[in-house]
Order: C-alpha cells, then sequence, then structure tokens
C-alpha cells in the first residue's frame, strides 16, 4: 500500500526508521550510522512510461541510461513521453539506434501493446490495486521480471512494504548488517524480511546503504 496517507512522507519515512532501529541493536546501528531515510519516488509517472524507463535502464550505468532515454524522447518531442502507438508505430531500427537491444525493443513494443488493451493500468487505476495483484498481472508480460515491477512499486506507486529479495544490494546489505559471510538467497531474504512489514521499503532503503568495510592496504614485500 502507499505511505500512510494521514502523514506526510518525511514523518513516514521517520516512523520507519524508529521501527527498524528498534528491531535489534544491528539495526539501531545501521540506522544511526546512515542517518535519516530520504527515500524519495516520483508518482507522477504513468506505469507505461514508469516500466519503459525501468526497461531502458535494465543491466545498464546511469549515464548510459540516461542518453537511451534521451533519444527516446526525441521519437515524439511534441509530448512529454512517447506514447503507446507512437513506439509500436516506431521501426525496430529507429529503436535500435535509440540504444535498446532487439530483446528490450521487443519488451519496449510489448508493453505498448499491453497498455492499449488495457493490460497495463492507468496510474488511477493502478492507485486501487494491491502489491501483489499488480506483480501478478505484470510479470505475465515479456521481459517484465518480479524486479522491474518492484521497483515500478517502489519509485512510481511510492508503496512502503516492498522488499525486492531478489535485488543483489538488498541482500549483500543484509550480509553486511548481521557480519555475515555470504547473502541469503532470495527465499531466504523474503522469509527474513517478513518481520520488517510494514517498512519493508524503508529496509530495502537502508540496506542499499549499508557502508562497506574499509579495504586494508595491501602489505608491500
Amino acid at each position: 500500500m502507499p505511505l500512510n496517507p494521514r502523514k506526510p512522507p518525511r514523518a513516514a519515512h521517520a516512523d520507519a526508521a524508529t521501527f527498524l532501529a528498534s528491531l535489534d541493536a544491528d539495526w539501531a546501528r545501521a540506522v544511526a550510522q546512515i542517518g535519516p531515510c530520504l527515500h524519495e519516488p516520483k508518482p507522477a509517472r504513468e506505469p507505461f512510461e514508469a516500466l519503459v524507463r525501468a526497461v531502458a535502464y535494465q543491466q545498464l550505468h546511469v549515464k548510459a541510461g540516461d542518453a537511451i532515454v534521451a533519444r527516446l524522447l526525441a521519437l515524439e518531442p511534441e509530448s512529454a513521453f512517447p506514447s503507446p502507438q507512437c513506439l509500436l508505430d516506431t521501426e525496430l531500427d529507429a529503436m535500435r539506434a535509440c540504444g535498446f537491444s532487439a530483446r528490450k525493443a521487443e519488451t519496449i513494443r510489448g508493453l505498448a501493446e499491453a497498455t492499449l488493451a488495457g493490460i497495463v493500468p492507468s496510474r488511477a487505476e493502478a492507485l486501487g490495486l494491491g502489491d501483489e495483484a499488480l506483480i501478478e498481472r505484470l510479470v505475465a508480460l515479456k521481459g517484465i521480471g518480479r524486479w522491474t515491477v518492484e521497483m515500478f512499486l517502489i519509485y512510481t506507486m511510492a508503496r512502503d512494504d516492498i522488499l525486492p529479495a531478489d535485488d543483489f544490494g538488498v541482500r549483500e546489505g543484509y550480509r553486511l548488517l548481521k557480519s555475515l559471510d555470504a547473502a541469503p538467497g532470495p527465499k531466504a531474504m523474503a522469509a527474513i524480511g517478513a518481520a520488517w512489514s510494514p517498512h519493508r521499503t524503508a529496509a530495502a532503503w537502508y540496506l542499499w546503504r549499508m557502508p562497506r568495510p574499509a579495504r586494508t592496504p595491501a602489505k608491500r614485500g
């Protein structure tokens, strides 16, 4: 569900930080070291735009993703973001010229078709759907995995109880939090994170920012 509607985001984030710090000494130390939760979703985007952007940035550095999105926006410069029909009408070569792989271009065309068919909901419709309902609906689309939908829920739908258990950064952050030799697997991470509900988004935010131990300089022979 969205952040507590009775409180502004900062207050809701403060509640989440207080909750996490109360769990145990490790969480209390992490929250004190990292500071207030400054998670900032961008809830103005329509699901179609948010998902296309997510596909554009998959497995890329931010600068590379920015360049691809800039070229994508140029396909329909009179609009804030290309419409589903515009992207369906765009030739594959033009999509490839933007920097998309053939697979990503196919995924984006699938998103456009699904949006026109009503499978990808409007923002107004998505607001009325629960987290798992949105995940189940969107992962059925080719090229859209659970992680992509979870990022959409966190950053576009401003849902406050999402833990992307498949995410390497989340699992590695937990390893550092607990000083483990190895990070838990996705299933174990999901089970562990159940105790952090209803603030799992904030938990992910902190785990992504867990300080890495300083490297000890190698001794010279």
